[in-house]
């Protein structure tokens, strides 16, 4: 998967999370929790989402990795580049 189709899969994922959310202005460098009101067991959901639907393990201590957008996608791109879109 390139970087815009992780991207888009954090979306996809973000929006089943927190359907109420408007994620049309979501701002890649700032962290997921400053723009949407997640709580702790949303951001579990975001990490179950990434090991149900793309296979994806993300240790605890990785967590933080996944702040925001752009850290996101950062830290998902080795893990997820031979991942078919």
């Amino acid at each position: 998967m390139t970087p815009e189709e992780i991207r888009q899969a954090i979306i996809e994922i973000l929006e089943d999370i927190a359907p109420d959310e408007d994620l049309s202005n979501l701002n890649d460098a700032v962290s997921f929790r400053e723009q949407m009101e997640l709580d702790s067991m949303d951001f579990l959901d975001i990490v179950m989402e990434l090991r149900k639907r793309y296979r994806v393990q993300v240790p605890e201590e990785d967590y933080v990795q996944l702040a925001s957008m752009d850290s996101t996608v950062t830290y998902l791109v080795p893990k997820m580049g031979q991942v078919p879109a």
